[in-house]
């Protein structure tokens, strides 16, 4: 990575976001009291184990979640100064699509399958950005290009189930790609793909990054893929945030205990170590999340404070944020 993003104007601002699930077995507090921000061109990694609010957060910011049972309950999702959360449904249809896209987890849930691959990436195009159908068909080629596909002009014409898995996951970013959005939202886009397909599917998308400026939020449990996408890294644990860092101080120097036990849990190759380690227990389920610091009764660190409040954030310098009592009262660079 090594980009410094620094300068870059603040294109994302996520402030004290809450996104609960009302049912009768009680309120899911999925995404509870949120905030982080993404730079224009900069990829923010968000990681953690499945059930933390990461998806949620991020399906909040285009309004996909289904209310109800989901309520977005406070806070704001600012994307270049507008408020996601109090425009009109037709204007958050115009900005779908065209300034903000989102990659899925599996491309066939997301592809059409009775629409061939160039009417589906076309359609953007016609919609947003006005072009005629053959002017989009021949967009539509380039993007397939763009995304390494051989024989786009073939291509173009066939239909999902043409396409192995690997390629099915190319014309989905060529897709999320056609109206050159100012930030990409992707979730989890390379878990159902084999290890070395996964590996040129992230090298494209980084290329792509480079070539077109996009924004990236990157959503994964996969600490690899996180080293391998990001430029920051923000940690979430049961619908909070517990850490927030440069890609780089996340793995040199993670300070919230579950961090530590994340980054300890991934296999080194250059280590000796006989045995992984385990965070014990699973994420609570979040209608009945304990109360205090939510990690408190997995963490090997906590004292009696972790139990009864939720720590507030500490700056520990150069934009290393943490939520945990072991830090509280720490003052930069100690």
């Amino acid at each position: 990575m090594g980009m410094d993003m620094n300068n870059n104007k603040i294109l994302l601002q996520v402030n004290n976001l809450k996104t609960y699930f009302h049912s009768d077995r009680g309120t899911v507090r999925a995404v509870d009291d949120v905030s982080f921000y993404v730079r224009e061109g900069e990829t923010l990694g968000v990681v953690g184990e499945s059930g933390c609010g990461k998806s949620v957060s991020n399906m909040s910011i285009l309004r996909l979640v289904e209310t109800p049972p989901g309520k977005y309950e406070g806070g704001e999702i600012l994307f270049d100064g507008q408020d996601m959360l109090k425009i009109s449904d037709a204007e958050m249809r115009k900005i779908r699509g065209d300034d903000i896209s989102m990659i899925f987890q599996e491309p066939m849930t997301s592809l059409n399958p009775i629409f061939r691959i160039g009417e589906q990436i076309s359609e953007a195009m016609i919609l947003h950005r006005g072009m005629s159908r053959q002017e989009a068909r021949q967009e539509a080629i380039r993007m397939l290009e763009l995304v390494r596909i051989p024989n786009p002009e073939r291509v173009v014409d066939d239909y999902p189930f043409a396409l192995s898995g690997g390629m099915r996951q190319r014309a989905m970013i060529a897709m999320a790609l056609a109206c050159q959005p100012k930030l990409l939202i992707c979730d989890e886009p390379t878990t159902a793909l084999d290890v070395t397909i996964q590996a040129q599917v992230l090298d494209l998308m980084n290329d792509l990054k480079t070539k077109m400026g996009t924004a990236i939020v990157f959503i994964t449990h996969d600490l690899g893929v996180i080293a391998e996408m990001s430029d920051r890294v923000m940690v979430m644990y049961a619908g909070k945030v517990a850490e927030m860092a440069s890609a780089e101080d996340i793995f040199a120097n993670p300070k919230h205990p579950y961090t530590v036990g994340l980054i300890g849990s991934k296999p080194d190759m250059t280590t000796t170590a006989d045995r992984l380690h385990v965070i014990p227990g699973g994420v609570p389920d979040l209608s009945r999340r304990p109360e205090g610091c939510p990690f408190h009764p997995r963490c090997e660190d906590a004292t009696d404070i972790c139990s009864k409040e939720f720590p507030g954030l500490t700056d520990l310098g150069s934009g290393h944020e943490v939520f945990c009592w072991k830090y509280s009262g720490t003052k930069e660079g100690e």
